[in-house]
């Protein structure tokens, strides 16, 4: 629209088809961004009028999705609006009106073929080698228009049609994109190419933010435009998501997932956002970790990019972590006692009373960590029970590679007896311990002295640190496992 002085409105106008792909999320993200940048109304409006692809309880999904991330939608479904319903099947009596404006200028017609005939047409143009195209079948004279039959736009002008993109600049296209479509659908609804050009007029939209797929649809779009004697939205067209080979767009077979299920795997929303806000953007320097605000500050769709944005999950995983590192760390230790507390073997040891004892643990799985669910995979494999119970191993694994089991066996006796003889304040950081067995163990071979520290306190060849493991353990446990292993060599 010419008039820049108005105020910017944007939508998001999925179909309710049960499965939100990054894809979908990512318009809906740039549309608020832009509506959010400009201080403008971000509109939700449902597109439900092909009926055979609907999938029960879709639009509470959407509505779910769009909360997650925090895209707050100003008119729409729960709130209204003052050009509701936001449902499309709610405003049939609108599109009908629209289209009877159009048959009053003799642009809207009653489609007089069946399928049968239009696939005949559509056959013997393939057999000359030619387009179909609809309009070379247009009647000579129109019929009356009922709702058994599909009623027809009539394209008028005929010629190459050239529009302003705000993304992509100049785009163009032939005469052969321009053909009569279906207005109304013969079961009463209308499609698509009709509905939302009429739902963007009466909901002032003045902003369209879409897939490239939308490209060759936008002569007929014009079209509707220019018949009704109203000026079109701005476009602002995104790249596609493709997959990690960048030879076609991410689709299921891909791995693309529904976006709600990044939740329950345990990704952070504003890493989501984070991530797909770079997927086709970038704010034009050198920053990736962004906060929701910071985003919407930078944010310019003339800084959108034309090639297709490649979709890596090791990308997004560490947007996560970064998200992760950015919390505050008391509310990122609740949330990961949180986790912790959902599995059995955790919430059933006595150990997890010990909030002491479990503040010291949360570190080390922190690091061990890129999204929540990560915790659930620590626990199950048994990175979580050495620090509940006294490990079960193999005590012939204790000495390092060629070293003997009395040799061994002095080295634990030693810690053992530096240990006991050292009072509980010099237990308080991971670096005091540290001080107290590093010089014997740097005299005497890292690996002689620390593998049968590791391997009598954990079980395992793969652990934190000795060090780390005699802070957690505290000096009792560690007394009492060193000593068990001394006994067994």
């Amino acid at each position: 629209m010419s008039d820049e002085s108005k105020k910017i409105i944007t939508r998001f106008a999925p179909s309710p088809t049960g499965f939100m792909h990054v894809g979908g999320i990512r318009t809906a993200l740039y549309a608020w961004l832009l509506a959010r940048k400009n201080k403008g109304v971000f509109i939700l409006r449902i597109e439900d009028t092909d009926k055979e692809r609907e999938v029960p309880n879709s639009i509470e999904h959407i509505k779910e999705s769009l909360k997650w991330l925090s895209l707050t939608w100003d008119e729409g479904p729960d709130i209204g609006g003052p050009n509701g319903p936001y449902i499309q099947s709610e405003r049939l009596e609108i599109y009908k009106r629209y289209a009877e404006k159009l048959i009053e200028k003799g642009l809207a017609y009653a489609d007089p073929y069946s399928e049968e005939e239009i696939d005949s047409f559509r056959k013997k143009a393939e057999e000359e080698k030619r387009p179909f195209l609809y309009r070379d079948h247009r009647p000579e004279k129109f019929e009356m228009w009922d709702s058994s039959r599909p009623l027809r736009f009539k394209i008028e002008n005929i010629k190459e049609t050239k529009w302003q993109d705000l993304s992509w600049g100049e785009l163009s296209a032939g005469e052969e994109a321009l053909d009569d479509f279906i207005l109304i659908k013969s079961d009463g609804f209308p499609t698509y190419n009709f509905a939302h050009i009429v739902d963007d007029i009466e909901m002032g939209v003045t902003h369209v933010v879409r897939g490239q797929e939308f490209i060759s649809s936008t002569p007929k779009f014009l079209a509707v435009y220019e018949a009704l004697g109203i000026n079109p939205p701005n476009f602002v067209t995104t790249p596609p998501i493709m997959s990690l080979d960048g030879k076609k767009k991410l689709g299921k077979r891909d791995g693309a997932k529904d976006i709600l299920e990044y939740r329950r795997e345990g990704y952070l929303p504003e890493a989501m956002i984070n991530y797909l806000a770079f997927l086709g953007w970038n704010p034009g320097d050198d920053r990736e970790v962004m906060k929701v605000e910071e985003i919407i500050e930078a944010f310019d769709v003339s800084k959108i990019q034309r090639s297709g944005a490649k979709w890596s999950d090791e990308k997004l995983l560490w947007f996560n972590k970064e998200s992760l590192k950015n919390m505050e760390v008391g509310e990122r230790s609740e949330k990961i006692l949180e986790e912790l507390l959902k599995n059995p073997k955790i919430s059933t040891s006595q150990k997890i009373k010990d909030k002491d004892y479990i503040s010291k643990i949360i570190p080390i799985i922190f690091d061990h960590i890129s999204k929540w669910s990560d915790i659930q995979s620590f626990v199950e494999e048994g990175e979580m029970d050495y620090f509940l119970d006294e490990p079960a191993y193999d005590f012939s694994k204790l000495n390092w590679k060629e070293v003997s089991n009395e040799e061994t066996k002095e080295h634990l006796i030693y810690i053992l007896n530096i240990l006991g003889g050292t009072p509980l304040d010099k237990f308080d950081t991971i670096d005091s311990v540290k001080n107290l067995i590093f010089d014997y163990a740097t005299n005497k071979g890292k690996g002689n002295v620390l593998w049968p520290v590791r391997m009598a306190l954990s079980g395992k060849d793969k652990s934190p640190d000795p060090f780390t493991l005699i802070y957690i353990l505290g000096k009792e446990e560690t007394s009492k496992r060193l000593t068990k292993a001394i006994e067994n060599l």
